[in-house]
């Protein structure tokens, strides 16, 4: 019943805030506005979920739990997502929500009203079984090297080719 009255306030805050705005400064100040913040808002959004990737790959190569990272760059979604929404309410919060350390309170509030019964990265799989262990770092192995494929005979369909003028490469022999 939250998400609806949150659908029914946001855009009655937001014509009022236009109202408010647009009678102190006018239309096309009031336009601009709007639209600077939806550029700078879209760079802050880009640079920001740039890192955030970043931090959730390291996050996985360092094999640590990736919740956090995760977490920052579903907030600068929603931060951009607000952003390019027009509107000053819904601009104020996507520029809080690209804040960091609003993040960080975000979170530690969630994390609060939030309990996580169960996770599974796994699915059955263990590390140890999935790979030997390799005695000194030495892996044993066959390789067997094979002769280059003969050449096709020609089609007596196809006029003759020159490989001369167009190469060499399996994708022109007939």
């Amino acid at each position: 019943m939250w998400l609806f009255w949150l659908f029914v306030a946001v855009p009655i805050i937001e014509i009022a805030l236009f109202i408010q705005v647009g009678g102190l400064i006018g239309l096309w100040p009031t336009l601009g506005i709007v639209l600077l913040t939806a550029v700078v808002g879209h760079r802050l959004m880009r640079s920001q979920g740039l890192h955030a990737w970043n931090e959730v790959q390291r996050s996985f190569s360092e094999l640590r739990d990736p919740s956090r990272p995760l977490a920052h760059g579903v907030m600068i979604l929603i931060a951009g997502m607000l952003l390019l929404t027009p509107g000053f309410f819904t601009d104020t919060v996507g520029l809080l929500l690209l804040l960091p350390g609003v993040r960080e309170r975000v979170m530690t509030y969630l994390g609060r009203h939030i309990q996580v019964s169960r996770v599974n990265m796994s699915g059955g799989y263990r590390r140890e079984t999935h790979r030997p262990p390799y005695g000194e770092g030495v892996i044993d192995g066959d390789y067997v090297v094979e002769d280059e494929p003969e050449a096709a005979p020609p089609r007596p369909d196809l006029p003759p080719s020159d490989d001369a003028s167009r190469g060499n490469s399996g994708w022109t022999r007939h």
